[in-house]
């Protein structure tokens, strides 16, 4: 059976240097994508001229505003229509030269999954993950699996998870589509994870891709534990479980969503990020009537029995058992 046809997209904003590095260990891959797509968020001074010279097998679409990963990431899936496979891949994140084949050697070894999660490793320290897929808690928190623990070949087997990082995933371009692509109310961060959700609710799968390697720095731009980090990720947290949960699991794991919330707000005043934690929260719960409307539109196409969606929550303690991020994932 032939490769599949992937195609790739990068959404840029204000990092010309990374995008460089990133286009050029995409260049050097096994297997080509059949196009590159890069997004520019309207970032300040960036020659997209010199880079169409550079790189001249790369679209450059250039974009009159930000429009976030979210909305940028759905611009450049639509330019991708002759393909079968949509991989997105951050600036930050610079691919072994096997990544892309080991994408399709995987799709083609598990026909009935819908998205890939890649192997993500940290730039510093070199042995140790940055992720190897997301994991979705009871409460509502998300994390990625194995971020800051070290690399152990006992880690090397694929398997499902419960979705993938869009910093470097792998998306069925018709599966993308039918499930509305990321939404752009979310901009940045979860907008994965909410896809990922959606998609297993529509019945498909996500499965690891341990020979998919790339080094990620990971929040390189926006800044790991920057306000805009944190507002979006915590205000994203409470509309990913609002809209997807179902309601036989929604009203039960309710209590223990907001007791996060709680947990969250006190230990952010704590730190002295009262503001922009309290913001994050009050944004969220101001947008819930709109969130609601969506959860109908979103269970009522569910294809998944509710049990599934159980069975894929992770129902340990609900923090990482190693370095989390500030809202557990990117």
């Amino acid at each position: 059976m032939s490769a599949p046809r992937i195609g790739v997209v990068i959404v840029h904003w204000n990092s010309p240097e990374l995008l460089d590095t990133c286009l050029s260990h995409l260049a050097a891959q096994t297997l080509q994508p059949a196009r590159t797509v890069v997004v520019d968020n309207a970032s300040r001074d960036f020659d997209a001229a010199a880079r169409r010279r550079a790189f001249p097998g790369v679209t450059f679409v250039m974009l009159d505003e930000n429009l976030g990963f979210a909305g940028g990431a759905n611009r450049g899936a639509r330019e991708l229509g002759d393909c079968d496979w949509l991989a997105f891949l951050n600036p930050d994140a610079f691919p072994e030269t096997g990544w892309l084949e080991a994408l399709a050697a995987a799709a083609l070894a598990h026909p009935g999954a819908a998205s890939f999660a890649s192997c993500m490793l940290k730039v510093t320290p070199a042995d140790r993950f940055d992720g190897t897929g997301d994991v979705y808690h009871l409460s509502g928190r998300v994390w990625r699996r194995a971020e800051g623990c070290s690399v152990d070949p006992a880690d090397a087997g694929d398997g499902e998870v419960f979705s993938a990082c869009a910093g470097a995933g792998m998306y069925r371009r018709d599966a993308f589509e039918s499930t509305g692509g990321f939404d752009e109310h979310f901009f940045c961060y979860l907008e994965d994870v909410d896809l990922g959700f959606r998609l297993r609710l529509a019945g498909f799968r996500c499965v690891y891709a341990p020979a998919a390697r790339v080094r990620h720095i990971g929040s390189a731009v926006t800044g790991r534990h920057s306000d805009f980090s944190i507002y979006h990720g915590h205000r994203n947290l409470v509309w990913t479980f609002v809209r997807n949960m179902p309601a036989i699991l929604f009203w039960p794991l309710l209590p223990g969503h907001l007791l996060l919330n709680l947990a969250t707000i006190v230990l952010f005043t704590v730190r002295g990020r009262a503001a922009v934690i309290g913001r994050a929260k009050r944004d969220a719960l101001r947008a819930l009537p709109r969130v609601w409307r969506e959860r109908g539109r979103i269970q009522r196409q569910r294809r998944t029995g509710s049990a599934a969606i159980w069975q894929a929550l992770d129902k340990g303690r609900p923090w990482p058992r190693c370095r989390p991020g500030p809202t557990g994932k990117r």
